[in-house]
């Protein structure tokens, strides 16, 4: 018997949703990486190859105001901050590539964040 690998799944996960979603200069893709202890966040123009905004929990902004606060609560940070430097740079529509996670926990609360300060996904 095989033994699965979480990760090897969660890329071909990943494979399977990059299959259908793109982003353009219009319309870029919001890609999110979690890791075990930490959420990076990416504004990407897939058709030049370009990211335009990034943010994550290792930021000194995002050091400087959580501290030890909860991950979910760290991912809300990290959602209304990259929609603030994606509206800053003029871009209000994007479309979410959650990187073959669930729709759920941190990865919802980075969504729902960035929903609310201003982003339409």
């Amino acid at each position: 018997m095989r033994k699965t690998n979480s990760r090897a799944l969660r890329r071909e996960r990943h494979k399977r949703v990059r299959r259908k979603i793109s982003g353009t200069a219009s319309c870029p893709r919001l890609s999110v990486f979690r890791s075990l202890n930490h959420i990076y966040v990416q504004i990407i123009d897939d058709s030049s190859r370009k990211t335009l905004v990034s943010a994550s929990t290792l930021e000194p902004v995002a050091r400087g105001k959580l501290g030890q606060e909860a991950k979910i609560k760290r991912a809300e940070f990290v959602g209304s901050l990259v929609a603030q430097k994606a509206i800053d740079k003029d871009i209000r529509q994007v479309v979410f590539d959650r990187g073959g996670y669930k729709y759920h926990g941190r990865v919802k609360a980075l969504g729902e964040a960035a929903k609310q300060a201003g982003l339409k996904i």
